[in-house]
């Protein structure tokens, strides 16, 4: 791209490094402008499934290498791609590792991040915004609200063998997380939710799927804990998906601004039912 960023001193991505950069939840509008500055300077990006084809012409005459991993499917293993990024940064390269979202949540950036410390090679991190926010936001969801929370907690949907993470406290997730957020829960939501139910989480507790976060083909479904499993088989949605337990799903009823945004008006201004204390009596 030939026009110039606003000024600022942008770092410089020199020759033998790997930026490891986020690159938002999959609208190109997301894109942090370092991310921009990145993908202008790199010989060699290194990209991952859910990566915008959009954010990718930023860098036209850079070598592209996908190294995207979906369930289900034939994928690279984790431990070839952060040796690729060594090799890479060995020869010479500027390299760009784009990760869809954040790099350090639920993206395993860590790992590769380690990776190249391990091996002495410099780099820098450059943060992105994460789907398990801005999926929500637009599909009119605050993740936190002071009427309803002070807290919200992000969980992945699967542990590093694929099945139900085992790890989890789920009793004290049902007990102390006002809000939870699932990154990759779809395949496991029934185990999820029957855990968190018999510790305790009421089973009409609202639930919200969101599906391709913030594209123009983003789908939510509102369901409740209990129905969640039978309503997302019944929907058609395909993962990836972001899922979200608990009372800040209502405030979509009100705060739905993309279909307000096609002229359908709110189905409900109060979806938290607040009464004044004097009506309340």
């Amino acid at each position: 791209m030939s026009d110039p960023l606003p000024p600022h001193d942008w770092p410089v991505l020199e020759r033998g490094w790997v930026w490891l950069c986020g690159a938002g939840p999959g609208d190109p509008g997301l894109l942090t402008l370092h991310a921009v500055n990145a993908l202008r300077q790199a010989d060699v990006i290194v990209y991952d499934a859910l990566v915008h084809e959009g954010i990718l012409d930023w860098a036209p005459e850079a070598r592209k290498i996908y190294a995207g991993k979906r369930g289900g499917k034939p994928s690279a293993k984790q431990r070839d791609i952060s040796l690729r990024l060594v090799d890479l940064a060995r020869a010479g390269h500027r390299v760009l590792r784009l990760k869809g979202g954040d790099p350090f949540v639920f993206g395993r950036g860590g790992e590769e991040a380690q990776t190249l410390v391990q091996h002495g090679i410099p780099l820098r991190i450059i943060p992105g915004i994460t789907a398990g926010i801005a999926g929500l936001a637009y599909a009119g969801i605050p993740v936190t609200h002071r009427d309803v929370n002070q807290s919200v907690t992000f969980i992945t949907g699967h542990d590093a063998s694929g099945n139900a993470p085992t790890a989890l406290d789920w009793a004290g997730l049902a007990q102390g997380s006002q809000v939870i957020v699932i990154y990759m829960g779809m395949k496991h939501i029934g185990q999820i939710a029957a855990q968190l139910i018999e510790a305790g989480r009421a089973p009409s507790e609202p639930v919200a799927v969101t599906t391709t976060a913030t594209l123009s083909d983003q789908r939510t479904l509102e369901t409740t804990l209990a129905c969640a499993e039978a309503d997302i088989a019944a929907s058609g949605l395909e993962p990836p998906a972001i899922i979200c337990i608990g009372q800040a799903v209502a405030l979509r009823q009100a705060l739905d601004w993309v279909a307000q945004a096609r002229g359908e008006p709110p189905r409900n201004l109060d979806p938290l039912d607040r009464r004044r204390p004097a009506e309340a009596g």
